[in-house]
């Protein structure tokens, strides 16, 4: 057509017709004029080979800076990025280096990088055969913004992928990353394959082993050693700092998070009514994902090693003495157990959302686990306090109250934290104390801990205090009106007449 060039293709067809044709029907049949067809036959090269390269339309901005000043700059310190040398050229020559420059610059560096810049690290891909390798990690996912009943949940994910399928678990981690959450999450994902690979891959778990005396550090190490021998796992670990050679679970960290970013865009909601809804929520998402890949899954599962009679330990183990102030210490933590175990040493098993405490061979009972407050001082401690363990001592010295050390961790709603605000504010400390003990003694007497908070939310909201009186008259239990029965005893002679009733019978 008039006014167009002609292409590659359609010069090619015209050669090939015109063996066989004439000018006019070859140059037809490539849709073009015959006088087309004509300078093809007199210069048979292609157009793109006729095309002259464009050159400059306007002079170079950069020639008087480039060689003399740009180049030097990038020869001494090759990892200088394009911004960085446009606003030392802006400091330099303010008038004359445009603004209008950068992109030009950016370009320009750019090129000359790849000419001339140094060699760049090549990152080899790998081939992975089924059952071969299985790697593990730690991400963030706090920003995902989830709540457990209104408290915003700080916690990583402990995230574990089959390199050759894809097949990937994740565990919610409320701690760092530690040993007994990589143990526990670990062994989560290789019973839920129902096998374990040849190889297993850390990236040398850097937060468990920080700051950690020789010592420590050194029976990290054999732990893991032998959690990995317990499923005959090879333990390797990446270079420290070299976050690719983990590349088959790094790059998988941002899509898991993404799916469960919009998973909890479809639900509605970012918050949970406990801990393990939202464990059940992360399991249905990773398994719709793990759903996708069930042909790889099923080739992988054939070359997995079969798992051992049982799991390994998950846990630390610790003894501790339950003191006086009803409760022990461990890992920055202060603990209250029931009063009568004072005195009494207890195995405890420390997991990483858990505590299981052993009197002797027996499991006495099971605590949530506590942390140091994040950013607290080197001297502050968490607290998990269980206001049912220490309420008969209060009761008898209340004032104890004013002044303990884990008051605000006793209250177990936010009603009786405000309650307790609001009875300082307009009562005398004595009476302040006597009311919110017995308010507490209340809820655990009647067993009413979530009734009497919406009580108390409700006297709060009118501007009143809480009768105690009122409360204890409120929740007191039904009286039951007991039936008067009267039982009339026989007369003995009566049984004489029995016996005799009864030894006739027995006579042949």
């Amino acid at each position: 057509m008039p006014g167009k060039h002609i292409t590659d293709q359609q010069a090619k067809l015209y050669m090939n017709l015109r063996r066989t044709h004439t000018r006019q029907t070859a140059a037809a049949k490539a849709g073009f004029s015959a006088s087309t067809g004509a300078r093809l036959d007199a210069d048979s090269r292609l157009p793109s080979q006729k095309r002259q390269p464009r050159g400059r339309r306007r002079a170079d901005p950069l020639e008087p800076f480039w060689d003399s000043e740009i180049v030097p700059l990038l020869e001494a310190a090759p990892g200088l990025r394009p911004i960085t040398i446009f606003h030392e050229m802006r400091r330099r020559h303010p008038e004359t280096f445009a603004q209008s420059w950068r992109r030009t610059l950016e370009r320009r560096v750019r090129l000359w990088q790849a000419l001339h810049g140094p060699e760049r690290e090549v990152i080899f891909r790998q081939e992975h055969p089924p059952g071969q390798l299985g790697l593990s990690d730690f991400t963030d996912a706090t920003e995902l913004g989830v709540t457990i009943a209104g408290v915003l949940l700080e916690h990583r994910l402990y995230h574990f992928r089959l390199a050759f399928s894809g097949g990937e678990h994740a565990h919610v981690v409320l701690g760092g990353e530690s040993f007994v959450a990589l143990a526990e999450g670990l062994q989560n994902a290789l019973w839920s394959f129902g096998g374990a690979p040849a190889e297993h891959r850390s990236d040398s778990l850097s937060a468990a082993f920080r700051n950690l005396e020789r010592s420590a550090a050194e029976d990290l190490t054999q732990r893991y050693e032998a959690l990995c021998a317990h499923y005959g796992m090879t333990p390797t670990r990446n270079n420290p700092g070299v976050a690719h050679e983990n590349g088959a679970i790094e790059g998988p960290h941002a899509h898991l998070k993404t799916a469960l970013q919009q998973a909890l865009l479809l639900r509605g909601s970012r918050d949970f009514p406990d801990l393990d809804a939202y464990r059940r929520f992360v399991d249905e998402v990773v398994g719709r994902a793990n759903a996708a890949r069930r042909k790889a899954l099923k080739i992988e599962r054939a070359h997995l090693k079969s798992l051992p009679a049982r799991r390994t330990d998950d846990f630390e183990e610790h003894l501790v003495t339950v003191t006086r102030s009803g409760g022990f210490m461990l890992r920055h933590a202060f603990y209250t157990v029931p009063s009568r175990l004072t005195g009494h040493r207890l195995r405890v098993r420390l997991y990483d959302d858990r505590l299981e405490c052993f009197l002797g061979g027996t499991l006495v009972l099971t605590l949530l686990r506590g942390r140091r407050p994040a950013g607290a001082l080197h001297n502050r401690i968490g607290y998990v306090v269980d206001y049912r363990h220490i309420i008969h001592s209060l009761r008898r010295k209340p004032m104890a109250l004013f002044n303990l050390v884990y008051r605000d961790q006793l209250f177990p709603r936010e009603a009786y934290r405000r309650t307790w605000e609001t009875l300082t504010a307009a009562l005398p400390a004595r009476n302040a104390c006597r009311t919110m003990v017995g308010l507490l003694a209340l809820a655990h007497d009647r067993a009413c801990e979530a009734v009497l908070a919406s009580e108390l939310e409700a006297v709060l909201a009118a501007g009143e205090l809480p009768n105690l009186a009122l409360l204890q008259q409120r929740f007191a239990p039904s009286s039951i009106a007991v039936p008067e029965v009267t039982v009339s005893l026989p007369a003995a002679v009566a049984y004489d007449a029995l016996l005799s009733a009864s030894q006739e019978w027995l006579q042949p």
